[in-house]
């Protein structure tokens, strides 16, 4: 059942080398390469948005092993999308600092 105090926030939105068509929500430049489950809950905590992640299949890719978080409904999708991309950079160029 369909629970409306929650929003649904694919890895997929955020994937620079799909296409808005593909699935990305967000701008390319504010897209990253090959966007990892673990990054974007940590984007999503430091964000505060409560995030509960699940590794699934996205529907229209069944090849390509993706996932998504459920977060608590505080505003709009896509101003949700837009602070997470840039958060998501953010953790992004840390974990590659780190595993240097």
């Amino acid at each position: 059942m369909k629970d409306y105090e929650k929003q649904v926030i694919w890895l997929d939105y955020f994937n620079s080398s799909y296409s808005r068509s593909q699935g990305r929500r967000v701008s390319r430049n504010r897209s990253i390469k090959n966007p990892v489950l673990s990054d974007l809950l940590e984007a999503a905590k430091r964000l505060n948005l409560n995030p509960v992640g699940h590794e699934v299949i996205h529907p229209k890719r069944s090849s390509v092993n993706s996932g998504y978080i459920s977060i608590d409904k505080k505003n709009k999708k896509t101003n949700v999308l837009q602070d997470l991309a840039k958060m998501l950079t953010i953790v992004k160029g840390e974990s590659k600092k780190s595993s240097k």
